[in-house]
């Protein structure tokens, strides 16, 4: 569907399909933003338990204390990184499922109304039958 809309002196058409799409691009590349804000976290919060690690164990060499932390660093992002997928899944199939009960309800309501108003229209015609009777 188009959309007309003055803008200054001009008359604008714009498609809101295209409306759409945009702010779907818009909430996607958000949605990008925030995992790549949050992974750097997480990175930075694996470097951070790393030192901590390797903190307790002051008998490591330099060399050695940044093979720990590399290594430690390393577990706990394949860790965070298994988690993650799993979190993901996990809502990927509870959206689908609340789409469905979603679907459901509204089919439900739908039938409902329509059923109410079949009910009312009924009433009112036999109403307006018994009236024109008297």
């Amino acid at each position: 569907m188009r959309e007309r809309r003055r803008s200054g002196d001009m008359w604008m058409y714009r498609d809101r399909e295209q409306d759409r799409d945009q702010e779907q691009n818009h909430d996607q590349a958000i949605n990008e933003i925030e995992g790549f804000l949050l992974w750097e976290a997480e990175k930075d919060r694996a470097r951070t338990r790393a030192e901590a690690f390797c903190a307790g164990l002051p008998w490591l060499t330099d060399s050695q204390r940044r093979e720990v932390e590399l290594r430690y660093c390393q577990d706990q992002r394949d860790a965070s990184r298994a988690y993650l997928e799993r979190i993901s899944a996990r809502s990927a199939t509870l959206r689908t499922e609340y789409e469905g009960v979603y679907r459901a309800l509204r089919r439900r309501l739908i039938t409902a109304l329509l059923s109410g108003s079949v009910a009312v229209a009924a009433l009112l015609a036999m109403t307006a039958v018994g009236l024109t009777a008297r």
